[in-house]
């Protein structure tokens, strides 16, 4: 079996394939003062509670955006499941060619939700990811990653409103009936929840007429669900495209 790990900002992602099926998943709070030690000790209760056995992961793959952490997991893997892990990173073997003005600068976790999104659902595309930012990243009709898109996060966003002001409350982000607002509360919740989808259906238009032709739109990440069902141009939701893309890329790199 595999252990896959994506590192975000704001949440760790795990995943266990049994095969090419995931057989389960757990979300961590991403919390750069843990250990390796500490994190193995709720994993493997995590796995436990679900039945699978350390002595069966075999294999590791881990992608991240927090550098310290991607240290720890590594330990992690190397002392707890003696396998030293796949870090993608710059050199590691993805399928997918790099069209940036320097390929270095390619987020990892985004070049991974790439390739598993071609795997899966063909080309050309546009992969959102709904996390601590907004990420937009296009694959172009020839299985290329073209670049992207970077915006705040709708909690950001939401949670920016409440530090930076002196009146405006911290506030439940859900769909208000209308879009004038007749309360504080609800007009923040307009601004933020229809602001947004707007934000994303006119990057949509915007990056279909720069490539030309329609695309298919692929949703992931923590605020995949619910938010992204409100979006008609959105058509999938997969929210553990990166522990797809983790597994897509481990074996590409072990068949080497």
């Amino acid at each position: 079996m595999l252990l896959a790990i994506d590192i975000g900002n704001t949440n760790i992602k795990l995943g266990i394939f049994d095969g090419d099926r995931l057989k389960a998943t757990w979300n961590l709070a991403t919390d750069i003062n843990r250990t390796a030690d500490e994190y193995s000790g709720i994993l493997f209760n995590l796995m436990e509670r679900e039945g699978v056995s350390r002595a069966k992961v075999t294999g590791a793959a881990l992608c991240g955006v927090v550098p310290p952490l991607l240290h720890t997991f590594t330990e992690l893997c190397e002392k707890y499941l003696s396998s030293e892990p796949l870090v993608v990173e710059a050199g590691v073997k993805t399928g997918m060619r790099i069209r940036l003005d320097n390929p270095r600068e390619a987020g990892t976790d985004r070049v991974v939700n790439a390739v598993a999104a071609q795997n899966l659902y063909g080309k050309p595309l546009i992969i959102i990811d709904l996390g601590t930012a907004t990420t937009f990243d296009i694959v172009s009709k020839e299985g290329d990653y073209l670049g992207g898109a970077i915006a705040p996060g709708i909690n950001i966003a939401s949670e920016a409103l409440f530090t930076r002001t002196a009146v405006l409350p911290r506030i439940e982000l859900i769909r208000p009936r209308q879009v004038i607002g007749r309360n504080t509360v609800s007009a923040m919740q307009s601004g933020i929840i229809f602001g947004y989808i707007d934000l994303i259906e006119g990057m949509i238009r915007r990056i279909e007429q720069e490539l030309g032709t329609e695309v298919k739109v692929v949703a992931t990440g923590g605020q995949a669900y619910p938010f992204a069902e409100q979006i008609a141009a959105i058509d999938v939701i997969n929210p553990n495209l990166t522990l797809t893309g983790l597994r897509l890329i481990y074996e590409m790199n072990r068949e080497q």
